[in-house]
C-alpha cells in the first residue's frame, strides 16, 4: 500500500510545489494533525540544507499559530538567530543583510476526495522545500522532502 501512496504523493508535491507561495501562514482546520511534530521535522530538513551556526533567519509572517510557535522555538533551540516578524516594522530599521535569510510557511490541507492530504512548504530565501503527509487509519504519514533551488 505504501509503494502506492508515496509515487502519488511524490508526483502530487511536484505539482502542488508552486500553488502555495501566497498567502503564507497556517491553513489547517484539522485537529488530528501534531503541529509540534511537523515543525520538529521542518526544522530537521532546515539544519541539513542551511547549517544552524551559520544561518540567521527573518521570519516575514506572524506566527501565532501552533505550528509556528514551534517552529520558531526548534530554531532556536537548534541554533539559528531567529528576527521575528513586527507588523508596526514597515520600513528596514537596518541595512539589508545578505547573509540573513527570510523565510516563510504554508501549512495548509489539499483537497483530494476523500482521502486527507496535507502540504507543508517552506519559502528560505529564494528557495523553498516541500512535504506532504497523507492521514491514514489515524496517523499522518510523511511523504518526501523536494527542495526547489
Amino acid at each position: 500500500m505504501r509503494r502506492i501512496s508515496f509515487p502519488a504523493l511524490a508526483v502530487l508535491t511536484i505539482i502542488l510545489t508552486g500553488c502555495a507561495t501566497s498567502p503564507y501562514g497556517n491553513y489547517l482546520n484539522s485537529t488530528s494533525v501534531d503541529q509540534q511534530k511537523l515543525a520538529r521535522e521542518a526544522v530537521q530538513q532546515l539544519a541539513t540544507l542551511w547549517p544552524p551556526a551559520k544561518t540567521r533567519l527573518e521570519l516575514k509572517q506572524a506566527t501565532p499559530d501552533a505550528f509556528g510557535v514551534a517552529l520558531t522555538k526548534g530554531l532556536r533551540e537548534h541554533g539559528y538567530a531567529v528576527m521575528e516578524f513586527s507588523p508596526k516594522q514597515t520600513a528596514p530599521s537596518h541595512t539589508p543583510d545578505a547573509h540573513v535569510l527570510p523565510l516563510y510557511y504554508v501549512l495548509d490541507q489539499v483537497k483530494s476526495g476523500t482521502s486527507k492530504l496535507y502540504q507543508l512548504t517552506l519559502l528560505v530565501g529564494t528557495e523553498s522545500i516541500t512535504r506532504p503527509y497523507l492521514e491514514q487509519n489515524g496517523t499522518v504519514v510523511p511523504g518526501y522532502w523536494t527542495h526547489k533551488e
